[in-house]
């Protein structure tokens, strides 16, 4: 991608443009960013996809309470077997499926438009229909978002919150106070590119299609606990080599009770040392992010690299920096050629069947491994 093109999808700007004016600055509407587009799954397939065990759904259902505003909303999760949606013409309900993407060829190509943001960052194509009157009410969101109409229309109210208080008693994070500052209506095609925290309410005028791209903002505190956990996850070999604990001139106490200061500076000495790892940080960093979600699975074992190129499965996380290779919360070093064609393999999710035979035999099989893996598969790329 030439990422200082003006493309349509942004309304005519380039994406260097747009992550300097519009990426987490302020919202950008574009009329007919992806014109003629269609839903990336058919209504029907969409609300059998919602009753499968291997995608995550919900059901959002709104009525109307007149004398409790805000309040009226129930919400179910998946699986969600046909039965368990009201009929098509009850007005006030939305499906949603998260992860579309993983599942359907369409939803992985529209989320691949996407790509001028780290692959790191980008989290996932959720698709929603909506009976006439069906949203999810006011609400805001933590992470940036693109909210892509692709069937019927919706009308959007958008604002900054100032006051981000909720709705009390009810199971969604409803707005206690919302005013907008715009208010758009999306016919198909059309896009909204909103920041983080920016309020939003969406509602179907007659039956509509929406699709959002999700992206993916860590919280700090959390981050941190769990790449402590990676830093930590040692196999037995490394354990033989460990350090225990010793206190030769610990005294005797009168207060068991007391954690002693000596271990206390052991456990520090012992956090900040897997911290000093030379690129330990990185690398627990990097298998972190490509971790797959927990619903993903792989079919392992079904298939052999032929003589070719290689695609990655558009389940496949892959990511790369100066001295690993990431894919699919596992790391690998790499350097030299082997670097640079594996670098082309995240980055393009493809690799030719030229590129494919320069690798080194030890790559090569790692390739080969993957492929049994489920990760990567055949192609004519």
């Amino acid at each position: 991608m030439d990422i200082d093109a003006p493309i349509r999808l942004l309304g005519g700007i380039s994406p260097a443009a747009f992550m300097r004016r519009h990426w987490q600055k302020k919202p950008l509407l574009v009329r007919q960013a992806l014109p003629g587009v269609q839903p990336p799954l058919a209504r029907g397939a969409l609300f059998d996809l919602a009753a499968s065990d291997d995608v995550e759904s919900r059901l959002v259902v709104h009525r109307s309470v007149p004398d409790r505003p805000g309040h009226g909303w129930s919400v179910r999760h998946g699986p969600l077997p046909r039965r368990a949606l009201p009929p098509l013409r009850q007005p006030g309900w939305t499906l949603l499926v998260q992860g579309l993407d993983l599942h359907v060829a369409a939803a992985h190509e529209m989320l691949s438009r996407f790509r001028f943001v780290p692959d790191a960052r980008l989290d996932d194509l959720m698709m929603s229909w909506a009976s006439d009157g069906g949203g999810v009410g006011p609400h805001l969101d933590s992470y940036d978002v693109f909210l892509i109409q692709v069937q019927g229309r919706r009308r959007w109210r958008v604002g900054r919150v100032a006051d981000a208080a909720f709705v009390d008693g009810v199971p969604l994070k409803i707005l206690r106070h919302f005013e907008p500052e715009h208010e758009w209506l999306l016919e198909p095609g059309d896009m909204l590119y909103l920041p983080p925290m920016w309020g939003h309410d969406g509602v179907a005028e007659g039956e509509c299609a929406t699709c959002s791209v999700g992206f993916r903002a860590p919280d700090r505190d959390a981050l941190g606990r769990e790449l402590l956990m990676r830093l930590g996850d040692v196999d037995d070999d490394e354990l033989a080599s460990a350090h225990p604990y010793r206190d030769p001139r610990q005294p005797a106490t009168g207060t068991p009770g007391a954690l002693p200061a000596a271990l206390q500076a052991f456990a520090r000495d012992a956090v900040q040392r897997l911290l000093d790892e030379p690129l330990a940080l990185e690398r627990a960093l990097g298998e972190v992010f490509t971790e797959p979600k927990p619903k993903v699975w792989f079919e392992v074992g079904r298939a052999r690299r032929a003589a070719g190129g290689v695609v990655l499965d558009a389940r496949t996380r892959m990511a790369y920096d100066a001295r690993f290779v990431f894919i699919n919360g596992e790391s690998f070093r790499a350097a030299g050629r082997d670097a640079g064609l594996m670098h082309q393999l995240a980055d393009g999710r493809a690799l030719t069947a030229a590129a494919t035979a320069r690798l080194s035999a030890g790559a090569l099989a790692l390739v080969d491994d993957w492929v049994v893996s489920g990760w990567l598969h055949g192609g004519s790329a």
